[in-house]
């Protein structure tokens, strides 16, 4: 498209050179780093890194416990999804789930001695992956604002997941 075109087009809708070449930098990242630390985690492991995150995240909850639906926001899932990949960490021993106390209609998920130890066995290389893919490569002062520019992505995503939520359910 030539630069006449995008000023027909309405050049504000088009990406300009910089925030093409950064989007498609952002891109590559997404597309390139979770199948590297899954590679990483499978050969390793034997863990998905989704299955992995699962039990990062109950390792690190009181009573290594969570309601299904909090387990599910923190892996950024459905519940569907997740209930999916607990049944396959129940089935290898790591992961139960039980009623959860005062409210029979909601299900917590609970990581089991095994699954413990199976996280904590993990977590080594993966954290070393995750410093030679992500935090070796780049400078402090940069780390941080990849972790501000990303939750403020996601922030921007939640809210507009939620305004169409509400639109919908108003249909």
């Amino acid at each position: 498209m030539t630069a006449t075109d995008r000023q027909e087009a309405g050049a504000e809708l088009w990406l300009d050179a910089e925030q093409q070449a950064a989007w498609r930098a952002v891109v590559h990242l997404f597309t390139k780093l979770p199948p590297a630390l899954e590679s990483d985690l499978q050969s390793t492991a034997g863990l998905t890194l989704y299955e992995y995150t699962v039990l990062a995240l109950l390792s690190e909850a009181d009573t290594a416990t969570l309601q299904m639906s909090e387990l599910a926001a923190g892996t950024f899932s459905s519940l569907s999804r997740l209930s999916h990949v607990v049944s396959r960490l129940e089935r290898r021993g790591w992961v139960t789930r039980q009623a959860c106390p005062g409210d029979g209609r909601a299900t917590q998920a609970v990581l089991t001695e095994s699954g413990l130890a199976k996280v904590a066995g993990a977590a080594p290389d993966h954290v070393r992956a995750v410093r030679e893919l992500v935090v070796d490569a780049i400078t402090p002062a940069q780390l941080r604002q990849l972790g501000a520019a990303a939750a403020k992505v996601g922030q921007r995503i939640e809210e507009r997941n939620t305004t169409r939520a509400a639109t919908e359910t108003r249909r």
